[in-house]
């Protein structure tokens, strides 16, 4: 076994030194068509931070050529697969400008929408990245409705989608928890209580096929019920048969609701306001 790796390993040394010393020499080469075989190479052989640092030049170099456009595209996808998934977007987003009717288009027009896809954060952080990529999914799907990537982009646009609507629920249950704490529940739309309702109102208007309706729904009605708790006497009267009229929307909209027995003990409580 000492024998086999004192062999092997010389023999590997060898070979990365001969790999670097070809690279360095295509670096070094004028011979375009030789740096754009090799930046081709690379790419097929996954090496895509070689394959990027020649493309650039290559761009740039075979202006108006066949290989021109290829390189360009090969760039995005390099840029791809190195995770620099900002500059790929930028990257395909210049192809299809340059190259509206290219062979590479649908699939350029796509990977801008999948590099801002594979970028976009978590829910609770600023979510410019996903707003940019449900955009781009929806141009490509606008202008190659017929594409075979087309079912890809549209399940990438519904989660995306999803995750705006997450972040909406975020923020209304955040407002529901702060109740009066910071705020003066008694403040009408300053509320922390009324900006939940706005808040999920305005996101059942924006996504009313939500799988997250009924949350919505329900921060809602508990807003309205604390929001009527909270009020002075002048208010109490009006808040409270709002709230009613919420609880009731709520059992009818959705009668298998575990928290029916909650709308029902709100509708008790401000009957018993409403009455009187």
């Amino acid at each position: 076994m000492m024998k086999i790796r004192l062999i092997v390993m010389p023999l590997l040394a060898l070979l990365l030194t001969g790999c670097a010393g070809e690279y360095n020499k295509v670096l070094k080469s004028s011979d375009l068509d030789y740096r754009y075989e090799y930046a081709k190479q690379s790419f097929a052989e996954g090496k895509f931070n070689q394959a990027a640092i020649l493309l650039q030049d290559l761009i740039t170099a075979k202006k108006g050529s066949d290989e021109a456009e290829e390189s360009l595209y090969m760039l995005g996808m390099s840029d791809y697969m190195n995770g620099d998934f900002e500059s790929a977007a930028a990257t395909f987003r210049k192809y299809y400008q340059i190259y509206p009717r290219g062979i590479y288009a649908e699939q350029a027009m796509y990977y801008v929408g999948q590099s801002l896809y594979e970028s976009a954060p978590e829910p609770r952080l600023d979510q410019t990245p996903t707003i940019g990529a449900i955009n781009a999914y929806q141009q490509f799907l606008d202008f190659f409705p017929g594409s075979q990537l087309r079912e890809k982009a549209q399940n990438r646009l519904f989660e995306l989608q999803d995750k705006l609507v997450v972040k909406e629920l975020l923020s209304a249950q955040l407002y529901f928890n702060l109740g009066g704490y910071f705020g003066n529940v008694n403040s009408g739309t300053e509320s922390n209580y009324s900006s939940c309702i706005i808040v999920a109102q305005n996101a059942l208007k924006t996504y009313p096929y939500t799988k997250w309706r009924e949350d919505f729904s329900l921060l809602v009605m508990k807003s309205k019920f604390e929001l009527a708790e909270n009020s002075t006497e002048d208010k109490k009267l009006e808040r409270y048969r709002d709230a009613e009229d919420e609880c009731y929307g709520f059992l009818n909209e959705y009668p298998e609701s575990a928290q029916c027995s909650l709308a029902e003990k709100y509708i008790a409580k401000c009957k018993k306001v409403t009455k009187d």
